[in-house]
This record gives structure tokens, sequence and C-alpha cells, in this order.
């Protein structure tokens, strides 16, 4: 269960809570939607194919924090999709994913965890896992 207001994921195993972890959801215009979804994919390196930097040959980041629907790749650039390791899909776009979290919003709508929250719940979530969201 992820709760929005608390910036908070709950993880229940057999009807016992079994983990508490902050989160980070999305921010304005990237809303984390809300209601009951259940895990449908599951990749442990994935990479987002929407957000992430545009780089060089040499691999230095010539743009960061980009949006490839709004952001124009610079030349002789190619786009380095955000890494989202323990990846779970729960809704279109959305997932849970290891990353930044500080406490308050600040994704484009996927549910962020700290690294090894991300891996303990990756590895205890079985594909078709009920996820709960709710404000």
């Amino acid at each position: 269960m992820i709760d929005i207001s608390e910036q908070r994921a709950y993880f229940y195993k057999g009807g016992q809570l079994a983990g508490v972890s902050p989160v980070a959801t999305g921010i304005a215009g990237y809303r984390t939607p809300t209601g009951s979804f259940r895990v449908s994919e599951k990749n442990i390196d994935h990479r987002s194919n929407l957000f992430g930097h545009y780089v060089d040959r040499a691999g230095y980041v010539r743009k960061s924090s980009v949006d490839v629907r709004k952001d124009r790749r610079p030349p002789g650039t190619v786009f380095r999709g955000a890494s989202m390791d323990f990846f779970m899909r729960i809704n279109g776009a959305v997932g849970m994913h290891a990353g930044k979290v500080t406490g308050r919003p600040e994704s484009h709508g996927c549910i962020r965890l700290p690294w090894h929250m991300a891996k303990i719940f990756y590895e205890n979530a079985p594909m078709g896992t009920k996820v709960t969201v709710r404000q």
C-alpha cells in the first residue's frame, strides 16, 4: 500500500505488516495515479524510455533531466534513460523502483524507494501482487 500524503509504502505479507519505507511520488503535472493495481512487469535493471539525459559519445552528460517528448536532443548526443533498478510496473508507464527519496513528491509519477528497500520489495512481491495507492 502506497500512501501519497504520508510519502510511505507499507508492505504486507500474509495480511501482516512486514515493512515500511519512505517513498517519493509524482510532482504536479506528473501525479502518481491512485487506485488498486497489480504488478504487471518486473525488471531488475530497467531504464526509462521517457526521462533521462542526453550524453555525448564519450558518455558525458550534455543535457540532464530531459523528457524526450519535450526536450530537443543536441547534435552529437544520444538519449540515456534514467536508471530504475528493481522496477515493478503497476499502471501504464508508472511503477515502483529504486531512486532518490527525500520525503516529498519529486518523481514523474513513479513511486521511488530507497535502493535497499526497492530490492527487498522486488524480491518479495511476485507478479500479480496487489498494489493500492491512496491519497
